[in-house]
């Protein structure tokens, strides 16, 4: 492991405080359609038509089994979920979205991944370059 520098400290520091700034307006946004913010996590993690085993929502979370079963019966009970046995392994129960949720998802997603006003302030050179460097550190 590399020895941290003081531009890599800042920088993580700056990621953080522009993903905090940007991530006050997701209780807004999620309260528009009666969810809670990490209700909109949950559906943000399951891509229509791909289940996914509540093990790895709760992994993702970083919380317990339990905490996304809670998460998992509100949204169920709304219509937007729907538990079903793992094809691979059927002691597993994986999430797959219903074509109610799979709408809802549309539009959160959509909202929720509106670039904020302030990257427009980057030239379209920088854009592309913060772009290449987020890609790098994501591979």
């Amino acid at each position: 492991m590399k020895p941290r520098t003081p531009h890599t400290c800042e920088a993580w520091e700056l990621l953080l405080k522009f993903f905090f700034s940007q991530r006050a307006d997701l209780p807004a946004l999620a309260a528009e359609f009666d969810l809670s913010p990490v209700q909109c996590h949950v559906l943000r993690l399951i891509e229509p038509g791909q289940p996914v085993p509540m093990g790895r929502i709760a992994e993702t979370l970083a919380c317990d089994a339990s905490n996304v079963t809670g998460l998992v019966d509100r949204l169920e009970a709304r219509g937007l979920v729907r538990r079903q046995l793992s094809e691979e392994d059927r002691r597993v129960k994986a999430l797959d979205l219903t074509p109610t949720g799979a709408r809802l998802r549309a539009v959160v997603l959509e909202r929720m991944t509106k670039p904020p006003d302030s990257l427009s302030r980057l030239s379209p050179s920088e854009q592309r370059s913060l772009v290449r460097i987020l890609r790098r550190l994501l591979d």
